[in-house]
């Protein structure tokens, strides 16, 4: 019996150095290509926020010289500071000075301050930045885990109490819970300080250098201004963590039993994994894709939305910072945080993207 002969292994195809290059050519086009079409995208939208602001700041019914002057100035002053602002040019012209300005820069003066818009917004963001972030922490920390379960026990008194927290949380208004808020837990309980951002006692012995005092504080081990912020910070912070909470967890439990009636659910269920494993490493690792995108619009509903919880608490922030030069007519100041409130929606929602893109293989072979 004649053994039985291997079949010759087949020619292996010559290697082709020049597609290899050409395939590395090709990506680095496409990412050149990609990363073009994101900075003329960011580059258009942020130039129609200034259109749109610019020209509505110029068309609202307030006069900003009057509110430079006053309203028993005579009528030369009037006409001197008038053209000192350019006003009596075309809106065209108004708008092409304001832009070449913003692209060195250079946002004006304050009428209210007297002081650079620039060094206004250094000063005060960063407050809504630290009372932000907080607040989206808290509503994360609550909101996906109280999401879960509501999903995972769909219909049952958990679910119902969880849909009724969240539904008050979602629709009450939120200078509502923040005059409830200062009403039951500083006037009466005393378990929180009051409006404001941080004592008289530590306000001018006490040296910031990010403009987040909570990470300041810790960071020169001054653990007494620590806690007097903290108590400052966390009933406000809490007014907005329950309404991202509120938005989160509707959200967390509508991607949740979208996934747990798929099929790779039912398949896991048979094979014998266990509930919690079903729960917490499978569906949740797919519902956590389009969460990041639900936490970063909640993150700038937070920015945008801190107008009213500053103005009452006393937060020197953006918020209030906006408020007053709306109340004062100061457009220069109104313009220049309607920006920053601009770019900072437009970064969230570039971070968002990349994140989506790096945790959804399926986004990034599209693109």
């Amino acid at each position: 019996m004649q053994a039985r002969q291997e079949a010759p292994a087949p020619p292996q195809a010559p290697e082709r150095p020049e597609l290899e290059a050409e395939s590395a050519q090709a990506r680095a086009l496409r990412f050149v290509w990609g990363a073009g079409k994101l900075a003329f995208s960011l580059a258009l939208t942020l130039l129609g926020l200034l259109v749109v602001t610019f020209f509505i700041g110029r068309v609202v019914p307030v006069d900003p010289v009057l509110s430079i002057i006053g309203d028993r100035a005579p009528a030369s002053t009037y006409d001197r500071v008038y053209r000192e602002l350019g006003l009596d040019r075309p809106l065209v012209e108004q708008f092409w000075i304001y832009l070449k300005k913003i692209l060195t820069g250079d946002f004006g003066e304050s009428f209210l301050t007297k002081r650079p818009i620039l060094d206004d917004l250094r000063r005060v963001f960063p407050a809504t930045f630290e009372l932000a972030t907080l607040g989206l922490i808290l509503g994360v920390a609550f909101g996906a885990p109280m999401g879960v379960a509501a999903a995972a026990y769909k219909g049952s008194w958990i679910d119902q109490t969880i849909r009724v927290l969240c539904l008050v949380g979602y629709s009450a208004p939120i200078f509502w819970l923040g005059l409830m808020g200062l009403l039951i837990f500083y006037a009466n309980l005393g378990w929180v300080s009051g409006p404001g951002r941080i004592g008289i006692a530590y306000e001018f012995s006490f040296q910031p250098r990010t403009g987040i005092l909570l990470l300041d504080s810790a960071l020169q081990g001054r653990w007494d201004v620590f806690r007097n912020v903290f108590s400052h910070i966390i009933l406000p912070a809490c007014i907005l963590g329950y309404f991202s909470m509120a938005y989160i967890c509707r959200m967390t439990r509508s991607f949740m039993l979208h996934e747990l009636s798929q099929e790779y659910v039912t398949a896991a269920r048979v094979k014998g994994v266990s509930e919690a494993r079903i729960i917490w490493r499978h569906a949740l690792r797919n519902a956590a894709v389009p969460l990041i995108t639900v936490i970063g619009l909640s993150y700038i509903n937070l920015l945008e939305g801190s107008v009213l919880t500053e103005t009452i608490f006393a937060w020197p922030g953006l918020g209030q910072y906006l408020t007053n030069s709306l109340q004062n007519a100061d457009m220069n100041a109104v313009l220049g945080a309607t920006f920053v409130i601009g770019i900072a929606f437009v970064l969230i929602n570039l971070i968002s993207d990349l994140l989506y893109r790096l945790l959804d293989p399926r986004v990034r072979r599209r693109s």
